[in-house]
C-alpha cells in the first residue's frame, strides 16, 4: 500500500504471477489425472453419493470459511441442476442456519456446531462430506465422529493429506 492508501502502483505487473498460478493449477490437474488411486477415490465418492440418494438418503456437506462456501456451493449443485435439467437431489450444507450456528456455538462450543446438526437431521442412509484445508478443524473432526457413530459414511476433501482427520475418514 502506498502513502495514499492505494494498493499497487503504476509499474505493478501481475502477468507473471497470473501465468505462474495457471501453470501450477494445470500441473496439479495433470498429477491428479495420472494418479489412479485418487481417480478411484473420486469415483468411489460419486458412487456412494448415487447409492445414498437412491436409498432415500441425502448428501450432507460441512466446512469452515472458504470451505463453508464450497460446502454450500456443492449442496446447491445437488438441489439445483448442475450440468443438466433433472430432479432435485437431497442435499444440505450444515451451518447455513445462522441462528442455530450461533446458538449451538454459544451453548455447546464451536467444535459442536456441525455434530449437533448431524444429530438432529442425519440418518444412517446419509453421507457426510467434510471440507477442511488443514485436516485439523475441531468441528469437522467432531462431525465425523458423530456421523460415524450413527453409521453414516464419511469422506473428507482436504488440501493437506495429513492432519488429524486422515485417521478418522477417507481423505481426498
Amino acid at each position: 500500500m502506498d502513502s495514499n492508501g492505494k494498493i499497487g502502483g503504476e509499474n505493478l505487473m501481475f502477468i507473471e504471477r497470473i501465468k505462474k498460478d495457471i501453470e501450477e493449477s494445470a500441473a496439479v490437474k495433470n498429477l491428479i489425472l495420472n494418479d489412479m488411486p485418487t481417480i478411484g477415490l473420486i469415483n468411489e465418492i460419486a458412487e456412494e453419493c448415487i447409492n445414498t440418494l437412491n436409498k432415500g438418503g441425502k448428501v450432507i456437506f460441512c466446512g469452515n470459511g472458504g470451505s463453508f462456501a464450497d460446502a454450500q456451493h456443492l449442496s446447491a449443485e445437488f438441489t439445483g441442476k448442475y450440468a443438466f435439467d433433472r430432479g432435485a437431489l437431497a442435499s444440505i450444507a450444515l451451518g447455513t442456519n445462522s441462528s442455530s450456528l450461533s446458538a449451538i456455538g454459544n451453548d455447546y462450543g464451536y467444535e459442536n456446531v456441525f455434530s449437533r446438526e448431524i444429530e438432529a437431521v442425519a440418518k444412517s442412509e446419509d453421507i457426510l462430506i467434510g471440507i477442511t484445508t488443514s485436516g485439523n478443524s475441531k468441528n469437522i473432526l467432531k462431525a465425523v465422529e458423530v456421523a460415524k457413530s450413527m453409521n453414516i459414511k464419511t469422506y473428507i476433501f482436504t488440501g493437506n493429506l495429513g492432519g488429524e482427520i486422515q485417521s478418522k475418514a477417507k481423505c481426498l
